[in-house]
């Protein structure tokens, strides 16, 4: 089955054809293209995503995206109508789509452009987020799903933007093999990539900007969430402590480069000679909370992490410190302080629900250091029979290939969604 996906919860705009088969009892996926536009550029200056500015950057953008996606899929087929009369196709259907993208009206003129100058592609069904995410970003990519589906007659299938992030791990690439590991004998050992089934129960944790949760998973599609943070999310939490430290925007990455210097470097000098990082930080009394670390259930709470950085930079400066100085030191601190939260509830969930599997997902799962750790932990901390599942590192950021893999779940079961109850919701849960 091939899906044609698309993803605009955020900023980014991505189209994806993705070809799938296993169903649910083993599902696979080929990802035949992955296109993905970023607008970090655009927000940089905002400090944050915008959502007016992301639904613009979408409108102007999906139909190149779409048409690159076809191209590199190899399913792009000019039409023999270069030039074509609108009146050669039903006006019901030309009527559906007018009303669909009557909000979108850029998207709409390249629509009716584009797409009745090529054939309908190969494609069995179309995905595309319908949430969480932010609901002006959202309608767009929902709109557009809705109009080619009308114009192809394709079925449609509405995707949590979450369980696309879970289904990742199942994209599995060539670099990707090795991040499939139960417990071995050496941790370079690694299990049979994507052609190993993820046994259940499992396990997922999804960290980003906007969700921190713990997801019990007893087959594909039956999830439920044991743990989510109270406040900020672990990615937020990255981000606002960079713009503390007055790291570039997003900070999150930029913290995990400062804190890798941490440890490249372990020497600074300063007047008065060389010191040790590790000597800087005791000096200065660099050490942070692990938020609710060994409380009794599975939620997470950041905004405490985030309020004693403000508090502790607040005092360095009326010790007159230079902050920039230590700012790998503190970088660590801060990363150290969320991994440490993250695999520790991770790890207790696995073993109190007596999980097979665990799975990584989200925008944070991109973090070096969070995917070393937790295989160690995994892999010295649990049973033999425990599989850690990773997405490939350039697929944990938003993309629409995981909302195929996501789609494709559902339509091997022939759930889909009705174009008319197709809605954007911002704060869909699980």
């Amino acid at each position: 089955m091939k899906l044609l996906s698309i993803e605009t919860s955020c900023d980014e705009t991505s189209v994806a054809i993705v070809e799938a088969k296993g169903g649910l009892k083993n599902p696979s996926f080929e990802i035949l293209s992955n296109v993905v536009l970023s607008q970090v550029k655009i927000h940089a200056h905002w400090g944050g995503v915008v959502p007016m500015m992301a639904k613009r950057e979408h409108q102007k953008n999906l139909i190149p995206i779409l048409k690159k996606a076809l191209k590199k899929a190899k399913i792009f087929k000019n039409s023999k109508l270069q030039n074509p009369n609108y009146k050669q196709f039903p006006n019901s259907k030309l009527e559906i789509i007018n009303k669909t993208l009557e909000r979108e009206p850029e998207l709409l003129k390249q629509f009716l452009k584009f797409i009745p100058t090529i054939e309908t592609p190969k494609i069995d069904a179309i995905a595309v987020t319908v949430g969480p995410g932010l609901e002006p970003a959202l309608w767009v990519g929902v709109n557009f799903a809705k109009a080619i589906a009308t114009f192809w007659n394709k079925p449609i299938v509405g995707v949590n933007h979450m369980e696309g992030h879970i289904v990742a791990s199942r994209l599995a690439t060539k670099s990707n093999l090795k991040s499939q590991i139960s417990r071995p004998q050496r941790l370079s050992t690694a299990m049979a990539g994507a052609a190993k089934p993820v046994e259940f129960p499992a396990i997922a944790l999804l960290v980003s900007g906007g969700h921190t949760e713990l997801v019990l998973i007893k087959k594909w599609g039956d999830y439920k969430i044991i743990g989510q943070t109270r406040d900020d999310a672990a990615g937020e939490c990255f981000d606002k402590t960079a713009r503390m430290l007055e790291l570039p925007y997003p900070g999150g990455p930029q913290v995990a480069k400062q804190a890798e210097n941490f440890k490249k470097y372990p020497l600074t000098f300063r007047m008065g000679g060389w010191t040790r990082r590790e000597m800087e930080r005791e000096a200065l009394n660099i050490k942070l909370p692990r938020p609710m670390i060994h409380s009794h259930d599975f939620d997470f709470s950041f905004s405490g992490l985030k309020t004693a950085v403000l508090y502790m930079l607040r005092d360095m400066k009326e010790r007159h410190v230079n902050i920039g100085d230590f700012t790998p030191t503190i970088c660590n601190e801060i990363q150290q302080a969320i991994i440490d939260v993250l695999i520790a509830k991770t790890i207790r969930a696995t073993k109190e629900h007596d999980a097979k599997s665990i799975i990584l997902g989200g925008g944070v799962a991109a973090n070096k250091e969070l995917r070393q750790q937790l295989k160690k932990a995994v892999a010295f901390e649990l049973t033999k029979t425990t599989t850690l599942y990773l997405p490939p590192s350039k697929l944990t950021t938003d993309n629409a290939a995981m909302i195929g893999a996501a789609g494709y779940l559902h339509t091997s079961e022939k759930d889909f969604t009705k174009p008319e109850k197709l809605v954007a919701k911002g704060n869909l849960g699980l």
